[in-house]
């Protein structure tokens, strides 16, 4: 399968990355991320793209066929937030969302300025929520 996307995963080292954030608070969220992500996925994390940590895989095919694979979930500390990926972007967390705490939703992500400033159960529940609904709708893979 060829990708089309941008954003693909790399060799640098996740460690070295999160280490590397400038912002003390991100840094700090970061490592906590690192440490949820791993426990709620039981995936390694890998980059995506120079700032972006992924896990798992999926193969999506579009109607217009284009096609690729990308990270099933993930987080990226940003220089005025964070950003957690929950694919697929278009499934109703209205609920979760509405326990979260300070946030601003995309399509396929939560941007949040700090940790502090949400519930980290809830975090971990729309984690695992959006794992679920890759694995039901999509080839995934724990890699």
């Amino acid at each position: 399968m060829v990708s089309e996307n941008k954003t693909r995963p790399g060799p640098a080292d996740v460690a070295a990355f999160v280490a590397g954030v400038s912002h003390d608070v991100r840094r700090g969220d970061a490592e906590v991320l690192l440490e949820l992500f791993a426990r709620v996925t039981g995936w390694e994390p890998q980059m995506w793209g120079p700032s972006i940590v992924g896990y798992g895989r999926y193969e999506y095919k579009y109607a217009s066929g284009r096609e690729g694979e990308f990270m099933i979930t993930g987080f990226s500390p940003r220089a005025s937030y964070t950003s957690l990926y929950i694919m697929p972007g278009y499934q109703d967390m209205s609920a979760e969302l509405a326990r979260l705490g300070k946030h601003k939703a995309g399509k396929s992500c939560i941007n949040i300025n700090k940790l502090a400033d949400v519930d980290l159960n809830v975090v971990e529940e729309i984690v695992r929520n959006g794992i679920a609904n890759m694995k039901a709708n999509y080839v995934t893979f724990d890699r």
